[in-house]
């Protein structure tokens, strides 16, 4: 089988928002400025948080992708799930039709995430809320010459990530040692994104760094195709998140914790929520600690 090579597009810098009432500190590494560049991905925000964090909140029409880069993450929703998610673990939120849920740092502590909106076709928007917990000790790994594939959805060497999405998305953490080479192989149809998390790499010609991310787009008539990662010289590895999926070429609209297709369905989303359709806001106490 012929295997397309990809290119990248371009290279973006995290921007830097600051503190809120929410949190200690953020950045924004994808904005829902021109979501027809991005598509089906529609904002990746990091987050440092303590105290508040994240309360009771409703979300309606994506599904929502939430990696914890450090600290424990509580979390609460209105299907009946509550846990606490440690370093690596990602959370896999599908809001479809409506779900109410909070995300605070662990007895108030600290919390250090990284959060991804996958926007949903309109026929799919509207689909039962699903909540999936995706430890990082229960992910399929595969291993070979410096380089490390933690998969968290799709297929990669063989193996299927655990994650169960309304929308076909392949998404992984690289891990590689210095002076290694790695083809990721992706499907020719999916637009891709590498956000470089530590280290420096070089993607498909273009070095990136350290909160800089590498778009590449669909590869016309291409069933399969691989982007080329290197690493150079140096002491430690370098880690790249990079998640894909075919663009859905939809219309969005967005209205605060909704996407919708339109702003006549972000209207009703409002309705919906506050008319109770959405259900009760949770009356589930934080978790317990000693």
């Amino acid at each position: 089988m012929d295997v397309a090579r990809r290119t990248v597009v371009r290279v973006e810098t995290k921007a830097h928002l600051g503190p809120d009432a929410q949190v200690d500190d953020k950045h924004l590494i994808i904005g829902p400025v021109r979501p027809e560049l991005t598509d089906p991905f529609l904002v990746l925000s990091e987050d440092w948080f303590s105290s508040p964090g994240f309360e009771w909140h409703p979300h309606r029409g994506v599904e929502t992708v939430t990696m914890v880069v450090d600290g424990v993450l509580e979390h609460g929703d209105s299907t009946g799930n509550a846990g606490a998610l440690s370093t690596g673990d990602v959370q896999w939120m599908t809001a479809g039709n409506g779900i109410i849920h909070r995300e605070l740092a662990f007895r108030d502590e600290r919390a250090h995430t990284l959060q991804l909106w996958v926007n949903l076709p309109g026929e799919r928007r509207l689909t039962s809320a699903r909540y999936q917990d995706l430890l990082a000790a229960q992910r399929p790994v595969a291993e070979h010459d410096g380089v490390r594939i933690d998969l968290i959805a799709g297929e990669a060497d063989g193996l299927t990530g655990p994650a169960v999405n309304e929308w076909p998305i392949h998404g992984a953490i690289v891990t590689l040692e210095p002076r290694r080479r790695h083809n990721h192989v992706l499907p020719g149809r999916d637009r891709a994104f590498l956000y470089v998390l530590d280290g420096s790499v070089t993607i498909a010609g273009h070095t990136v760094r350290a909160g800089s991310t590498a778009w590449s787009d669909p590869v016309p008539g291409a069933a399969v195709s691989s982007i080329v990662l290197e690493t150079g010289d140096g002491d430690t590895p370098s880690v790249v998140m990079t998640y894909s999926g075919a663009p859905i070429g939809e219309p969005v609209a967005f209205g605060g914790p909704f996407v919708m297709n339109s702003q006549a369905e972000i209207d009703q989303a409002f309705r919906d929520f506050h008319s109770g359709k959405f259900g009760d806001i949770p009356r589930q106490a934080r978790l317990r600690y000693s």
